[in-house]
């Protein structure tokens, strides 16, 4: 680093001495400075002519400036020479591209074997080149007035640990604020997640404390709002499709902030960090719903009525004279939380959706999808077309429509013994007979699949023969498939089985024309009488 440059108002002493015509000891002396200090900065004004003239009318603080940057030679001491000077050039580039300290450490530590820099070297070099840049346009902060019903600015802010009696835990926990833009008043509620579905509740839930709807909201570039943030003017936002339909539904528009600015949500920014010092930091040992409860309280009996240190009013009373009548109106109907998430299609036909599975149409299987989930059903779209809708709320980790599957492979799904045994027996009790007699017929090897194919292929058969082949297919011991499918073909089930008996056989009735034996003989030998 180097040396501290002396004063300007002392400089400005040392030309009034020098005019007073004054010794260059006595000068030094009377301004304490070295005798090899004062001579460079003497040298440096006398070069500029500076030294002679009124001492009563003494040159400006800013002439003396351009005199010493002009002629003072700022030597540094070589142990004051910055170990990463030598990487000039890369810690600029990286530096204009916005890139912090730590990034640039870690960039050229990869990027170049000889770098040997210390993080610490870098962090001072770092500060020294955006010292010596000077401040930017786009560095300004421009504070911005708002009109009333104009913005309002949201975001979440981490307040440690609160017990959730719901699961009787300790969990992490985040107070959501929404502070309108004119009057700073502001809405905070306490919640253990940051969902798409918990982020809509509570728009909903603010949105109804004000008793209106401001024109434009400015979100934090969370996932629940934001899903790709805008890098520059030019650059497509896009809006998870859930924050979309609460804005559409409230009428507001959403305007996203851009990444790494924080301070163009300084509104907000500023209530959540005066929410969690002046609320949360006196409090210990709060669960969630006392904390909320104290929350609304401390809104409007503390927070909305405090002097604010910006507008010099109270928030409350801004809000109340002008503000709240500037407000949309809130909509006739509450809004419903709507939650739409990206999946895709199982090998089996379904989508995963909050631990439950969801049945497609088989031909979509792994494509992408859109899922949109309502408390009560959730939707499935593809190609912005909606492809099936299911109860969200079910028994079972699956919701299955039937017509979704193929059709000679939908009834492979079950897998229980008692839904096939039950289905054979509507087709009869020789069907029945025969799947519990198939099933029981080995104790090791599982028979689903032998009964499957055996009773989906009766079902193609009159009830009548199906039983019939079944009471053959027993009667001779033949369970498998193969057997029962020979004997439908060749209709054996259309011949009698061995055990059942014949009718009793009987003369035949004599022909109308036929003649006796006796007859016979008769005709032959003559009358023997």
């Amino acid at each position: 680093m180097s040396a501290k440059r002396v004063d300007m108002h002392r400089l400005q002493e040392l030309v009034r001495l020098h005019r007073l015509g004054r010794s260059d000891r006595e000068v030094a002396r009377t301004l304490r400075m070295g005798r090899d200090t004062h001579r460079r900065y003497r040298d440096a004004l006398a070069t500029a002519g500076l030294l002679v003239g009124d001492a009563d009318d003494l040159p400006e603080l800013g002439v003396l400036r351009r005199a010493v940057d002009a002629g003072v030679d700022r030597k540094v001491a070589p142990q004051q020479t910055s170990s990463a000077e030598p990487w000039r050039e890369a810690i600029l580039e990286l530096v204009e591209r916005g890139c912090a300290p730590q990034a640039i450490h870690d960039t050229l530590r990869l990027r170049e074997p000889s770098f040997t820099v210390s993080l610490s070297a870098v962090k001072r070099y770092c500060a020294r080149v955006r010292k010596e840049r000077g401040v930017r346009p786009e560095d300004v902060a421009i504070p911005v007035e708002t009109d009333p019903g104009e913005v309002a600015q949201v975001d979440f802010g981490y307040v440690g640990k609160l017990y959730d009696p719901t699961r009787g835990v300790l969990r992490r926990a985040w107070v959501f604020v929404m502070t309108l833009g004119h009057s700073r008043h502001q809405y905070a509620e306490v919640v253990f997640d940051q969902k798409a579905q918990t982020w809509q509740s509570l728009h909903v839930h603010a949105f109804e404390h004000f008793g209106g709807v401001p024109k434009v909201v400015v979100p934090d570039n969370l996932k629940a709002a934001v899903v790709r943030a805008a890098f520059s003017t030019t650059d497509e936002v896009a809006i998870n499709r859930s924050y979309r339909e609460i804005a559409r539904h409230y009428g507001f528009l959403v305007d996203p902030t851009p990444p790494r600015s924080p301070e163009k949500k300084g509104k907000v920014e500023a209530g959540v960090k005066y929410v969690k010092r002046s609320f949360f930091a006196p409090r210990e040992g709060l669960d969630r719903v006392t904390a909320n409860r104290e929350l609304l309280g401390w809104i409007t009996e503390i927070a909305g009525r405090r002097i604010h240190g910006t507008t010099h009013r109270r928030p409350l009373e801004v809000f109340e004279q002008e503000e709240r009548a500037a407000l949309a109106p809130l909509p006739r109907e509450r809004f419903e939380p709507i939650v739409w998430r990206t999946a895709k299609v199982h090998p089996d036909g379904h989508v995963a959706f909050e631990k439950r599975l969801y049945s497609v149409p088989w031909r979509r299987i792994s494509e992408q999808v859109w899922v949109k989930a309502t408390p009560s059903t959730v939707a499935i779209y593809a190609d912005e077309e909606r492809i099936a809708t299911h109860p969200r709320r079910g028994e079972g980790p699956r919701s299955t429509d039937e017509a979704h599957l193929p059709d000679h492979r939908r009834d492979l799904r079950h897998r229980g013994r008692t839904y096939w045994e039950s289905r054979a027996a509507r087709l009869g009790e020789d069907v029945r007979r025969y799947v519990v007699e198939v099933f029981d017929s080995d104790d090791v090897v599982y028979q689903l699949r032998n009964v499957q194919a055996s009773v989906t292929h009766l079902e193609k058969y009159p009830d009548s023969r199906a039983n019939r082949a079944c009471a053959r297919a027993l009667a001779f011991g033949n369970l498998t498939v193969g057997g029962l499918k020979n004997i439908l073909r060749s209709g054996l089930d259309l011949e009698p089985l061995p055990d059942e008996k014949k009718p009793a056989s009987r003369s035949p009735e004599r022909p109308r024309f036929a003649r006796s034996v006796h007859e016979i003989l008769l005709s032959n030998l003559g009358d023997p009488s």
